[in-house]
């Protein structure tokens, strides 16, 4: 019989807290569970959260040094490959990975005998995981809100947890299975083809695409009057925003703080995207702030799931310079442009970076009685 209180970890705690707290102790105990495990999870506040974590990811029973023993991988490499896809390396010996590490290594060790770079294997372990990390933490805030009950102890929240991770885990295979599917059905017939054929087989290294960023007017100055929650939902919001005004070919690339950037091989479904954007951040209220656009075009390369090139840093220039509310495009979206948009020059702009000034448009939507 394991004495919590004698090893630290019922401090703080009285009456009936302190005996939720032992029973949770007590069945994760029963369940396998070491002291070390305990004192890291106490420690750090995520107690409750252990039964779930080891009921989902399994027992921890491998070492790195067992991984590169079972899949004959290279040491070095499946510890890089598990840094790029954001997981931790631990120290090879310590027994703290599980039958998913084991799998994941696996797969590796698959696609290289299939002949795939090793290169190419790091390169997506980063874009894969920079996007299930965004996942498994939106995941985390369904499961909590879900299972949350005002007055619930520590062992009750546990459990309630742990069965709901484990109800949810089968579909998100699944789920995440299928979006990756139609993203790629779509990359496949729009884009990938299209290259192919005009570069006689050859893949291209640049494309010509829009590149747009979305920015949250004074978001510094609402960070300092209020609440960092509060702040964190308008952050949040915005990227809901961006996400529910794209559709295909227009793609949202990624969050940078109070700014959403999304990229098209059309200018003018991108436009569209921005002005519909502008439009969803007007209607949320006089508690939001308003949004800026900066559009360019021109030639960017793709790389890791992000896009690099003069459009990208053009773009990024032109939304610190665009009015509240407004799209700032320069002179080749202008020129791409074949929507019936109403163009309104804004003169030559001396922008951070760039040698010359550059001749800006501001866009606008056509009247809605215009023919």
């Amino acid at each position: 019989m394991v004495d919590f209180a004698a090893e630290g970890l019922l401090e703080g705690l009285e009456g009936p807290a302190r005996a939720a707290r032992e029973r949770l102790l007590q069945s994760l105990v029963d369940d396998g569970a070491t002291l070390e495990e305990l004192r890291a999870a106490v420690e750090e506040g995520t107690l409750f959260m252990l039964p779930s974590e080891r009921a989902v990811g399994g027992r921890h029973r491998y070492s790195l040094n067992d991984l590169v023993a079972l899949t004959g991988l290279d040491r070095e490499f499946l510890a890089d490959l598990r840094r790029s896809a954001g997981v931790p390396v631990e120290d090879g010996d310590a027994p703290v990975l599980t039958d998913v590490d084991l799998e994941a290594a696996q797969t590796a060790k698959r696609y290289e005998d299939a002949g795939i770079p090793r290169e190419a294997q790091i390169e997506m372990a980063r874009i894969f995981g920079r996007a299930m990390a965004q996942a498994a933490d939106a995941l985390r805030r369904l499961a909590l809100t879900m299972v949350f009950e005002p007055g619930a102890d520590e062992h009750e929240l546990a459990t309630r947890y742990a069965d709901f991770a484990l109800a949810l885990e089968p579909t998100v295979g699944p789920a995440v299975q299928q979006i990756l599917r139609m993203h790629l059905r779509h990359a496949v017939r729009t884009e990938l083809l299209e290259a192919l054929e005009q570069h006689d087989g050859e893949l291209p290294g640049r494309r010509e695409v829009a590149v747009c960023f979305a920015d949250l007017v004074g978001f510094t100055r609402v960070g300092e009057v209020v609440e960092p929650d509060e702040l964190g939902a308008i952050a949040d919001r915005l990227e809901t925003l961006a996400t529910t005004a794209v559709a295909l070919p227009v793609r949202f690339v990624k969050t940078i703080g109070d700014a959403v950037m999304l990229v098209s091989p059309s200018v003018d479904e991108l436009i569209d995207t921005a002005l519909r954007l502008v439009d969803a951040a007007d209607a949320e209220g006089p508690g939001f702030p308003a949004l800026r656009v900066g559009m360019a075009y021109g030639p960017a390369l793709q790389r890791a799931g992000d896009w690099y090139g003069r459009p990208v840093n053009l773009a990024s220039r032109l939304t610190a310079v665009a009015r509240p509310g407004s799209v700032l495009c320069d002179q080749a979206t202008r020129d791409a442009a074949q929507g019936p948009w109403r163009w309104r020059s804004a003169g030559q702009r001396r922008v951070r970076n760039v040698s010359r000034p550059v001749h800006v448009h501001r866009v606008r939507r056509p009247p809605a009685d215009a023919a």
